[in-house]
């Protein structure tokens, strides 16, 4: 079953059972008014303001103060929560991910290494691989998530050949951690038509063996794309499964908002059915992936209150330049630091040409839809940019919003650039945490290493600029995040270009307020501001207190519209 069958199967249920849904599923409600007393509340409001209390009335905050000013409005049907100086703030805000990613666990075998996962070579991945064939009806898709050729014991890629060993009868296929390639079997090779007459398609490479144009299995950038819509080829059950494992963890990790960047039209659809049903508990933001939609974001089929619903929004067209530093697939203006397969000129490069780059910005720019391209080289920037800047001249527009997802190697003329342009990075800062030593040592060594997510340059510049962690690319955990932006340490404990550290409230900032700023939302979420959407989150303990020791804090607590859709306390 596809997702176009298991969506015409939603529909059905909510046409006809969406009554006996609802009681079965028994979605949280907000109280009439509660009030939280006695925190360290951190609003996210214009100046940061820390406040001692806030009260709520149904799904909106009503007011914040001190806890003398909010017991003041205590009734007789108030509900108190003491907070006995704990933090809360407003719920965290996934800038940038792929929601509903983080439930493959469920469905597919977890292939990461330290200091994510536990594989440390070739044969413990292959061994996840095997266990989970054995409970894989034969014939069916068997996958996994998050091998790191880098962190494994051989530093390479498994092999067509070594998946062939997991079985000849599933196609079998190893996602890479960046998300930007696979690994294949000869089974799944089969099932999608590459074989050694298949070309390289444009913005993707199928690797091939020795001295033969054989694939060895691995495929980059656009060379996986039909295996990944293969990959999506799963159960109604499975659906829910993964769905509700991801919408459990965005919970229990105080996530109010989360974000789907880059959905085909049946994902959306199937999103919004299950929001409406009370699955999903998070307030989503769909980025339409342009690959997906193609004509239709131009013909006027693209309808996009078809897909929006009480916590859905369609938004930004999603588009991707480039792929994946750590991949080797990133552009770059020059080569990476340890050549790539003996290579010393090797610079990675675009999925898509400049001169069709300048044609989707353009079109999409004229349209009037928000942009969210994908862009990790300088390279690639430097032609995102430059094809923004042509769209602008062609067709102005006073507050574009345009999002350069990762910008991962932004140089600070470019920097400079977005500002003047209308331009807004979301930055994937958590590489200094989890890739950082590599950067140094293999992929951009020290000097270039130093700069990526440049979130100092970027609050010099007076940008707006978000922070997120790309899950299930890295785990969802929003403190790892700022905590990333704030100290900029690797996991081998050094720092990763101090320069470029941030201070507290400006990272949590990139994780609220100014995330919800870059999807046209901060009216109504993002701070604690009297009005706006009860959506906040309460931690177990004081996060001001010792910056350094926030990744220890835990979520208590995660209130979305005024009800608790996570208690962990």
């Amino acid at each position: 079953m596809n997702w176009k069958t298991a969506v015409l199967i939603l529909i059905a249920l909510v046409a006809g059972l969406g009554v006996l849904g609802k009681m079965a599923i028994r979605t949280p409600q907000a109280p009439a008014h509660q009030v939280f007393i006695n925190g360290s509340i951190i609003t996210m409001d214009v100046n940061n303001p820390v406040v001692e209390a806030l009260s709520t009335r149904k799904e909106r905050i009503e007011k914040v103060g001190s806890t003398a000013e909010i017991m003041a409005l205590v009734g007789d049907d108030t509900e108190v929560v003491d907070l006995h100086g704990r933090t809360m703030l407003p719920g965290f805000i996934d800038a940038h991910g792929h929601f509903p990613g983080s439930g493959l666990s469920v469905i597919a075998a977890d292939l990461n290494s330290p200091p994510i996962g536990s594989n440390l070579a070739i044969e413990d991945v292959l061994a996840a691989l095997t266990e989970q064939a054995a409970k894989t009806p034969a014939g069916e898709w068997v996958s996994g998530f998050g091998y790191d050729d880098t962190l494994l014991a051989e530093k390479r890629h498994p092999t067509r050949e070594e998946l062939d060993s997991v079985s000849s009868e599933h196609p079998v296929v190893a996602m890479h951690v960046s998300g930007h390639m696979v690994v294949a079997n000869s089974v799944a090779l089969e099932r999608v038509g590459i074989s050694a007459d298949t070309p390289d398609p444009e913005g993707g490479v199928i690797g091939r063996m020795p001295g033969s144009q054989e694939p060895n299995g691995l495929l980059e950038e656009t060379a996986r794309l039909e295996i990944m819509r293969e990959l999506q080829d799963m159960s109604l059950v499975d659906t829910y499964r993964l769905i509700k494992s991801a919408t459990n963890e965005y919970s229990a990790m105080g996530v109010t908002t989360a974000q789907s960047g880059g959905v085909s039209p049946e994902l959306a659809l199937g999103l919004s059915l299950f929001s409406k049903l009370g699955v999903i508990q998070q307030r989503l933001i769909l980025f339409p992936f342009e690959t997906e939609w193609e004509e239709m974001l131009f013909n006027g089929e693209y309808d996009p209150d078809k897909y929006n619903a009480d916590k859905v929004t369609m938004g930004a067209v999603k588009l991707i330049a480039d792929g994946s530093i750590q991949g080797y697939t990133g552009y770059l203006s020059e080569p990476y630091y340890t050549p790539y397969h003996g290579d010393a000129n090797y610079r990675g490069y675009p999925t898509v040409s400049r001169e069709e780059l300048f044609e989707q910005v353009e079109a999409l720019h004229k349209a009037g839809y928000q942009l969210a391209i994908h862009g990790n080289g300088d390279a690639s920037i430097e032609d995102i940019l430059d094809a923004f800047e042509a769209a602008q001249k062609a067709h102005p527009v006073d507050d574009p919003r345009m999002i350069l997802i990762h910008a991962q190697m932004a140089r600070k003329d470019q920097i400079a650039r977005m500002k003047a342009l209308g331009v807004t990075p979301s930055f994937f800062t958590a590489h200094t945490w989890y890739w950082g030593d590599r950067h140094r040592d293999i992929f951009m060594g020290p000097q270039r290493a130093a700069q990526i997510s440049p979130s100092k340059w970027a609050l010099d510049h007076g940008l707006h600029f978000s922070s997120h962690l790309d899950t299930p690319v890295t785990p969802m955990a929003p403190l790892q995040a700022v905590w990333s932006q704030v100290f900029r340490i690797t996991t081998g404990g050094e720092v990763l270009g101090p320069e470029q550290r941030i201070g507290v409230m400006e990272a949590l900032r990139a994780v609220t307020i100014d995330a919800a700023w870059q999807v046209f939302q901060e009216d109504n979420r993002g701070s604690l501001n009297p009005g706006k959407y009860a959506d906040l989150v309460v931690l177990s303990g004081n996060l001001l207190d010792d910056p350094m020791a926030m990744r220890d804090l835990k979520v208590d607590r995660t209130i979305i519209g005024g009800a608790t859709v996570y208690n962990g306390e």
